[in-house]
């Protein structure tokens, strides 16, 4: 072979060699990719950073919230017990006098009275009554000059038995002037019972 004919050769052996070269990497990578495959295995978790609890703490946990739903009930049901305390307080310390006063006035009074076309009654919503069962009795003098009134409750259960009897008063109305005593039941709030306006008494 000739000087010109070598030196023709030499690039496309050069050319050969650095494919050569290349399909050998690229092997090498192929068997590097798969064997690091075939070596895998499914990765232990570290339970050294489990959050989970174990069943004694899960029961004193249990045990726990059931406490403190219990102290929020009996929190809650001495808050109602108080705010009824405090209800019926305000209000008979305003009408003490009157209910003893409209009490005897009712003693001798036979029948309904003379006043009934003066009295009506609303129902007090029990939120605002600590649960007590309560009536506000509206007194209007209707007259053309000033008078006292005596007024009997009467709260009835459901078979239209008496249970209790609440008395209220006003003094001194001018004629065309209302008063609004609050009649209470002391009874617990079950069984239900309902107020009746029994006796209402101008005197």
């Amino acid at each position: 072979m000739n000087t010109k004919s070598l030196r023709r050769a030499r690039p496309a052996a050069l050319v050969l060699a650095v494919v050569a070269a290349s399909t050998v990497a690229l092997v090498s990578c192929g068997d590097d990719n798969n064997s690091s495959g075939s070596s895998s295995q499914a990765s232990i978790p570290d339970t050294a950073s489990f959050s989970g609890m174990t069943p004694s703490a899960l029961k004193s946990a249990a045990s726990s919230a059931i406490a403190s739903a219990s102290a929020r009930a009996s929190a809650a049901a001495s808050s109602a017990s108080a705010a009824a305390s405090s209800f019926e307080a305000s209000v008979s310390a305003e009408v003490s006098r009157a209910s003893k006063d409209a009490q005897n006035e009712l003693k001798g009074v036979t029948g309904e009275g003379n006043a009934m076309a003066d009295v009506t009654m609303t129902g007090k919503p029990r939120a605002q009554t600590g649960g007590l069962l309560a009536v506000v009795v509206t007194i209007t003098n209707k007259t053309t000059k000033k008078a006292s009134y005596a007024v009997q409750v009467e709260f009835l259960d459901s078979s239209g038995k008496v249970v209790e009897s609440r008395y209220v008063g006003a003094e001194d109305l001018a004629p065309g002037a209302k008063a609004q005593p609050v009649a209470i039941s002391t009874k617990p709030p079950e069984p239900v019972l309902t107020p009746k306006l029994a006796k209402a008494q101008r005197y």
